[in-house]
């Protein structure tokens, strides 16, 4: 089998996944009858006691989290099939119903025994055989849901884990560790909040699963499709129109869905067709639509589910983490929204002819009260509400919204769908979650954490850069095939202390792995977005994968250069923010000409090169270096406004 032929077999593997709602497919059972009945209630069940733990309160955290996982893990058995070879079942076989009952009954131990477990004194207080075979099933059980839900990336990962937690202190060398008896181990894993129920599960099951919520009541109500009408209204016309609308539709629907593949689906199933009628080739609209929608999840306000646990770690309010976001965010769409326009212009593209385009004003009409919710988000964490509060008032103001409307208003019916599609949407991010903890757990019990970080240092000989590129690299490797907020918080207690240790401030170091993390989703050999986008789009999934990275260019300069000034960060003086600001942005128009290699004509090689150093001072934080920047940047301006040359380059080769 050829490269080509092995990539295009991953590429349909991909789109094969997804439905043309951004739904997974070939994991799931096409539930029918009485069982489809049984699990929508479970699912709504679940909505109901987070609504409820949001509206009254949250529980003590090993009954908040062990409920929340308790329900996932019976959806996951009813819904995932053990394979994506098996049959698709329209009911579900006698050993999920094992799986789902045995799931139920674990872990209502620790919901029934939440007080007692947070009360004992770990370590010390022996465990009862029953609450060790609990443990143990209870492990067992959510590693079979991982492997059906994330795949077998992260399973290996904490394999690995646990093999080195119970034999690592047979290894010589620093890598050493005491020894654990099982019973310790379990103990760690399963009766404490450093383990399977720690801080990322914690988040997963209050302030994630309520935005993944609201973003399914918005979606139930016809939102998505208001986002997208008025996305081509307001872009449509002007020169490579569905591209940009490919943009701005996928910058909203990403930040809301948190899932790039998800949204790359969704939002393509649309744009891709557009941007190919009107001259883009096949892998370009590809490229376009995976990074516009993996830009989403760095995109605030709700940026996905990571920022959330990024908040957590920091110890501080999540809105300070969307205000960090905004900068980087705004770079990544100003350099891909350029990238767009020069190809337009490169190929003599126009917009779509103006009897294809919906008036803005009629768009207007029929949807303007969906910006309501998302104004009433940033209002609330901007005034110091919790997530949590924030996330249950915006889903009541989208069904008061909704109402005012005929074809948008909420039924019963409607807002029973909502539920279950919530709770069917949240089983990803909360088993990620909670398997995480597998990781978590090992790497605190037994200090390889520390160790990896001073290993990282030593093979860095302590100089910054070299460090950061090597948790770009690991955080990319790790990111490979598995959802975002998985692969950033396998890296907090690895990679992240290293950066903080060579002076990185906290608040960058996350943010330097989250975005990577992010970009793995676009990023060769294992770009599941591309892969995705590619499928739809008809074109060669690797060739699409490299436009990606072309394309989210700036994704992988802006952390470096908010890591040596944070003003990016929107950390600073404010004219010191102002001036970074400013001259970023020319800094990454400039890296998107030399990217896409025209500005006024084709650039030839050296002309290029010119630009992206020029382009590079400009964005690199410092007053010198901008002043360089600028005066290599207006030069080539001037050179290729007014000095032609000629060229056979006019047409794309490529």
């Amino acid at each position: 089998m050829s490269k080509h032929d092995v990539t295009e077999a991953k590429a349909s593997k991909v789109i094969a996944e997804y439905d043309e709602d951004g739904n997974l497919n070939s994991k799931l059972r096409l539930l029918k009858g009485a069982a489809a009945k049984i699990i929508s209630v479970i699912a709504v069940l679940m909505s109901l006691f987070h609504l409820y733990t949001a509206f009254f309160g949250v529980f003590e955290s090993i009954l908040q989290r062990s409920a929340h996982l308790a329900f996932a893990l019976a959806l996951t058995f009813a819904i995932y099939k053990p394979s994506r070879k098996a049959v698709k079942n329209e009911s579900i076989p006698w050993y999920d119903w094992l799986f789902m009952v045995l799931s139920i009954a674990c872990y209502s131990y620790y919901v029934m025994n939440s007080q007692v477990i947070s009360s004992r004194m770990s370590y010390i207080e022996p465990l009862t055989a029953l609450e060790i075979a609990i443990g143990i099933i209870s492990g067992l059980l959510l590693i079979e849901a991982t492997r059906r839900v994330i795949g077998n990336t992260l399973v290996i990962i904490i394999f690995i884990c646990i093999v080195y937690g119970v034999w690592g202190h047979l290894i010589t060398g620093s890598l050493s560790h005491r020894e654990f008896t099982m019973m310790w181990i379990i103990d760690h894993l399963f009766y404490t909040v450093t383990g399977i129920f720690s801080t990322p599960l914690g988040v997963s099951a209050t302030f994630i699963f309520l935005f993944i919520l609201f973003g399914k009541f918005l979606e139930v109500s016809g939102a998505g499709q208001f986002f997208i009408d008025l996305s081509v209204a307001g872009m449509g016309k002007y020169r490579g129109g569905p591209a940009k609308t490919a943009i701005v539709a996928s910058s909203i629907l990403g930040t809301i869905s948190g899932s790039a593949v998800a949204n790359t689906v969704t939002t393509g199933a649309f744009t891709i067709p557009l941007m190919k009628k009107t001259g883009y080739k096949s892998h370009f609209a590809a490229a376009v639509e995976a990074v516009s929608s993996t830009g989403g999840q760095i995109m605030p306000p709700i940026m996905g589910a990571s920022a959330f646990i990024i908040a957590s770690y920091l110890g501080v309010p999540y809105m300070d983490i969307a205000i960090a976001a905004l900068i980087p965010a705004v770079l990544y769409y100003c350099c891909l929204y350029f990238q767009v326009d020069m190809r337009a212009r490169r190929l003599g593209l126009v917009g779509l002819k103006k009897e294809e385009l919906p008036k803005v004003s009629s768009v207007l009409k029929t949807g303007f009260m969906f910006f309501i919710p998302l104004v009433v988000i940033v209002v609330m964490l901007a005034s110091g509400s919790s997530p949590m509060k924030a996330g249950l008032y915006s889903i009541g103001v989208t069904i008061l919204v909704a109402a005012l409307k005929g074809a948008t208003r909420l039924s019963f019916s409607k807002i029973f769908k909502a539920l279950d599609l919530g709770a069917r949407a949240a089983i990803e991010t909360a088993i990620a979650c909670a398997a995480s903890g597998f990781i978590i757990g090992i790497i605190g019990l037994t200090g390889i954490g520390l160790k990896f970080s001073s290993l990282i240092i030593d093979l860095s000989g302590g100089i910054l850069i070299i460090t950061l590129v090597f948790t770009m690299i690991t955080s990319i490797i790790l990111g490979m095939g598995l959802p975002t907020v998985a692969a950033y918080i396998v890296q907090v207690p690895l990679t992240i202390p290293a950066l903080i240790e060579l002076g990185v401030s906290p608040l960058a170091a996350h943010m330097f792995v989250f975005y990577f993390a992010a970009l793995s989703a676009i990023t060769p050999p294992v770009a599941l977005a591309a892969f995705a986008a590619a499928g739809l789009a008809g074109s060669e999934p690797m060739k699409t994968g490299l436009t990606a990275v072309k394309l989210g260019l700036a994704a992988f300069i802006v952390p470096y250069m908010f890591v040596y000034g944070e003003t990016l960060l929107l950390v600073g003086d404010v004219p010191d923010i102002i001036l970074s600001v400013a001259t970023s942005i020319i800094g990454i128009i400039g890296i998107a000409w030399a990217a896409e290699g025209w500005l006024f004509r084709h650039s030839y090689w050296y002309e290029r090169a010119v630009l992206f150093i020029g382009a590079l001072l400009m964005v690199n934080p410092g007053f010198l270096s901008d002043i360089i920047g600028f005066a290599i940047l207006a030069a080539m301006f001037v050179y290729q406004k007014f000095i032609p040359r000629n060229t056979v380059a006019n047409t794309l080769s490529n």
